[in-house]
């Protein structure tokens, strides 16, 4: 096996296989290009008529193909359904033998094929035509027997496939991707999709973590290691010990966040009278605070930031909870 540093030849120059993946990378990019450029006069047109139509519709957006677009219309129902627009997958063939049954006069079937004369989907076409359901086509070929049938073209530009033999679907492919991700983006910003409804649709994981907000997590009422201002210090390490947070928030009399002593605060200030020294005293004023609704990832990245363990949330200057570094850790955010 090749080792990385043989990537390049004695003189520098990349490898065989770097040129290759440069071309293809290249090749795929200008592809990309096209397609941005192609979305003027008709063709800009018809992805709005798609979008409006969609946004109307009371079922579904059934996504089909075979092969390299099957794949690609798979990815597509499901980026389609986590975005707020409900939305499965169909294989062309399968549908053939029964999976018709699965597509209701409410829906629209978005169809997929570089050729637009696959012809696995002829069943679905004709069961499209024959009950009225709606069909946008995806294709580079608007006279094709998919585009005739459609009432909405999506037409991808003519494109050099990254395959040296022209063989292999790879620029084609990720123009459908990039189309498809384009639906799903205009979607979800006309529905106004926020990370809250994201978060729905996401519960598992790192990325469902990272939507939970501070308010699901963080430790309240008698949890928080709270003392008032001018408490003597002897108290509030008592209180900052018993809580465990290793660190103690000072409120004044409005019961506002006035500040907060942490580990830190007690080595810098540490002295035979510290005990008797009032936390105002010691307390670092102004401290780093977060609300109730902010995410989760937020809070993780101003902690990171500060280099704290705790942050203490407030709502309107008044603490209402704290979250520490093993709470965000534990559901998995880091």
């Amino acid at each position: 096996m090749k080792r990385a540093s043989e990537s390049f030849d004695p003189e520098g120059k990349p490898s065989t296989a770097i040129l290759s993946a440069l071309r293809t990378i290249a090749t795929e990019a200008e592809g990309l290009k096209a397609l941005s450029e192609s979305l003027v006069g008709d063709r800009a047109n018809a992805f709005e008529r798609t979008i409006a139509r969609i946004l109307e519709m009371r079922g579904r957006i059934v996504v089909t193909g075979v092969g390299k677009s099957g794949h690609i219309g798979t990815k597509m129902a499901a980026t389609f359904a986590s975005t707020g627009t409900p939305a499965f997958f169909v294989h062309a063939a399968e549908a053939n033998h029964g999976d018709l049954g699965m597509i209701g006069q409410d829906d629209i079937i978005l169809a997929l094929s570089w050729s637009g004369e696959t012809s696995e989907l002829k069943g679905i076409l004709d069961y499209s035509r024959r009950f009225g359901i709606t069909l946008i086509a995806m294709t580079s070929k608007p006279d094709s027997a998919l585009g005739r049938s459609a009432d909405e073209i999506l037409q991808l530009p003519q494109a050099t496939e990254a395959c040296p033999h022209g063989l292999a679907p790879t620029t084609s492919t990720a123009l459908q991707m990039a189309l498809g991700d384009a639906l799903a983006v205009a979607l979800l910003e006309q529905r106004r999709f926020t990370p809250q409804d994201f978060r729905i649709y996401h519960p598992g994981g790192k990325l469902g973590a990272s939507l939970v907000k501070v308010g699901d997590v963080m430790h309240s009422g008698d949890e928080m290691p709270l003392v008032t201002s001018n408490t003597l210090m002897s108290e509030a390490i008592l209180v900052m010990s018993r809580k465990s947070f290793g660190c103690v928030a000072i409120t004044d009399e409005a019961g506002r966040l006035s500040g907060i002593i942490t580990d830190g605060d007690l080595r810098r200030h540490i002295s035979s009278d510290l005990l008797a020294k009032t936390v105002d005293d010691v307390m670092t004023r102004n401290p780093k605070t977060v609300e109730p609704d902010t995410l989760a990832m937020a809070a993780l990245e101003t902690i990171n930031a500060s280099n704290i363990t705790s942050l203490m949330v407030v709502r309107e200057a008044q603490p209402v909870g704290i979250v520490h570094l093993h709470d965000l850790l534990r559901i998995g955010v880091a």
